[in-house]
């Protein structure tokens, strides 16, 4: 079901609902816009939005302009740490948003940049929080691997390496294991490294399996050993990571275009939203070692790129439990909510 829309300011590529007590209505959208010309640049935004689902309202009460955005991540929820929203940029910058409350409570929040790093002069592809968010991993274009600390809130360059042939599209952290940060690059290999072993030394790489780049790659929250891949060769895998040779389910599962991006519901064990470039996005549910697509939405006129579920626990239709989805498309800059119509029943729930 649909509930709202807008366009954004430039080409939309990620959208991130606040995980934060309190917050839980606030979406961040990031866009990246290639000007060409005699003098090319690559400028982005960051769009906060006010979502009331009941109401089918997306309000945009705050947006700063950035250079071209590839990712945004807001930090894990623990400890006193208020909502920081991290970025990954075509300069080469990791920078670090506050989420403040404006003096002017009609303006509601806003965001205020706390600090930066100019992590390399590739570009800055793709990020990730480790658990108790004091350190952020960060993908490159020239295949390096980044490993960055905030201390007194000032972020600080720690490690890096050399990962990659090509690209790094996907470096996160294993919320588990924290010491282990898992990679995924155009060089179609999986690797994860162990950075007590020192930043350069592998864990394990799988380099047979995925026959396309690496997309992404996501640790399921509610269990150590699994970790899902998303890759170009349009193919959802589902791993243990203590058989890495292969993943758990050998055909995994076709979703009809190149896998970007995967997110697990925040509370519901086994359901993942996937955005699939051309072929839109799908909700996928995960038994063991099966994985099945209950719902695809296909609303969306261009690439696939951003997806998320908001955090709150249940929203009521009538007599039944449903939860709201963000999703955004690429060139057609097109920002939308919906919700699962065959997804969460009340017996799932």
């Amino acid at each position: 079901m649909d509930v709202a829309h807008c366009n954004l300011d430039g080409n939309a590529d990620a959208v991130e609902f606040c995980p934060h007590d309190s917050y839980h209505h606030v979406l961040a959208a990031s866009t990246y816009t290639l000007q060409e010309g005699d003098r090319p640049s690559r400028a982005g935004s960051i769009s906060l939005f006010n979502v009331n689902a009941d109401l089918g309202r997306l309000d945009l009460f705050h947006r700063i302009e950035t250079a071209g955005i590839f990712d945004i991540k807001w930090n894990p929820v623990g400890g006193c740490v208020s909502p920081l929203l991290a970025q990954a940029d075509a300069d080469g910058y990791l920078r670090i948003h506050g989420l403040e409350c404006c003096s002017d409570e009609a303006q509601g929040f806003s965001l205020r940049e706390i600090t930066d790093e100019k992590i390399s002069s590739a570009m800055c592809l793709c990020l990730d929080w480790n658990p108790s968010a004091t350190s952020i991993t960060v993908g490159l274009s020239d295949g390096s691997v980044s490993i960055a600390s905030i201390v007194e809130s000032q972020l600080e360059t720690q490690e890096l390496w050399k990962a990659h042939d090509f690209e790094v599209w996907a470096a996160s952290f294993d919320t588990h294991q924290p010491q282990l940060v898992y990679t995924g690059s155009d060089d179609c290999k999986f690797s994860c490294w162990d950075l007590r072993d020192g930043p350069s030394k592998l864990a394990f790489q799988n380099t047979k399996v995925h026959t396309m780049g690496v997309c992404c790659i996501v640790k399921n929250p509610n269990d150590p050993n699994t970790v899902l891949t998303g890759s170009y060769d349009e193919y959802l895998r589902v791993w243990d990571k203590r058989s890495i040779s292969r993943p758990v389910n050998e055909t995994s599962i076709c979703l009809g275009g190149g896998v970007w991006r995967i997110k697990y519901h925040p509370f519901v064990s086994g359901l993942v939203l996937t955005a699939c470039m051309h072929n839109g996005f799908s909700v996928v549910k995960i038994y063991g070692d099966k994985a099945e697509v209950i719902e695809t939405y296909s609303k969306h006129e261009s690439l696939a790129y951003g997806a998320d579920w908001h955090r709150e626990k249940s929203f009521r239709e009538g007599k039944r439990n449903s939860t709201l989805v963000a999703t955004c498309s690429f060139y057609d800059r097109l920002l939308r909510l919906w919700m699962p119509e065959s997804v969460l029943q009340d017996s799932v729930l």
